[in-house]
């Protein structure tokens, strides 16, 4: 059980907002219980984390808020496979030189490869996600163009028709995508048709394509179809692939990459 005189009200908070993790929904009387408090504390707690929109407020205690659940959706989705995604992104880096620019689509592999490249000089970064733009707005060396557009609901991404128009004002040297799927024809598919349009787009305005996806998602197909391996300059993989769908892809995609 909880000792009061040894927990702060940050700390009850946190500890709050991790059982609306767990349990989804809470009542003051068993919080109350649990940490030892008055439950006019609990009260005041459950208000605190609602204004901060990490909870909404529900007779006689709290829900977890709309904001919070996307938030360890993307937590969740960004810590999945992520020693493979890290060594994407890590080769992925090695073809970047100052003085490029470069298009990082959304997504968490480029996410990961936006942490690796946000202390280099002379680079300017072309994004639709604004989980990428936050890694690099502090970035001395790295200019950074934000899409405009719409957010897409439950995740950090610009799309629409904006953000495809202000692609067809840019040209890039290098674009770095995600998948959330690869046919063993080579397909690639995301989640949302809008994203596939920006896709499209932004392996038109580059010189060169490479689509950083780990293997766990080769073999997989998804809702919306966005091109084929046949257009990029290489798939970028961990070694988690096997030799069987390599020696398939390879009748696609002009190189494999495995890390």
């Amino acid at each position: 059980m909880t000792d009061r005189k040894k927990i702060s009200a940050v700390t009850r908070r946190d500890r709050i907002t991790g059982i609306l993790r767990e349990s989804q929904e809470v009542n003051i009387p068993e919080l109350a219980r649990l940490f030892k408090t008055s439950e006019m504390t609990i009260r005041r707690d459950l208000d605190f984390l609602s204004d901060q929109g990490f909870a909404r407020r529900t007779h006689g205690g709290a829900a977890v808020a709309e904001r919070m659940e996307f938030q360890f959706d993307f937590v969740e989705c960004r810590s999945r496979n992520q020693k493979a995604k890290k060594a994407i992104a890590a080769e992925a880096a090695k073809l970047i030189r100052p003085g490029q620019s470069i298009i990082l689509d959304t997504g968490t592999t480029t996410l990961e490869l936006a942490c690796l490249i946000k202390g280099m000089q002379n680079l300017t970064v072309i994004t639709p996600s604004l989980a990428v733009a936050s890694v690099l707005q502090f970035s001395t060396g790295v200019q950074t163009i934000l899409l405009g557009g719409v957010i897409r609901k439950g995740s950090p991404d610009l799309t629409g028709a904006v953000a495809e128009k202000v692609l067809d004002m840019l040209m890039a040297d290098i674009a770095f995508q995600g998948a959330d799927g690869i046919s063993l024809k080579g397909e690639l598919f995301c989640t949302d048709i809008q994203i596939a349009k920006v896709d499209t787009k932004m392996r038109r305005r580059s010189q060169k394509t490479y689509i950083l996806c780990d293997s766990s998602k080769i073999g997989r197909t998804g809702f919306a179809s966005n091109g084929s391996l046949a257009e990029v300059e290489a798939l970028i993989t961990d070694s988690g692939i096997t030799g069987e769908y390599v020696e398939i892809i390879k009748k696609v995609c002009k190189k494999i990459i495995i890390c």
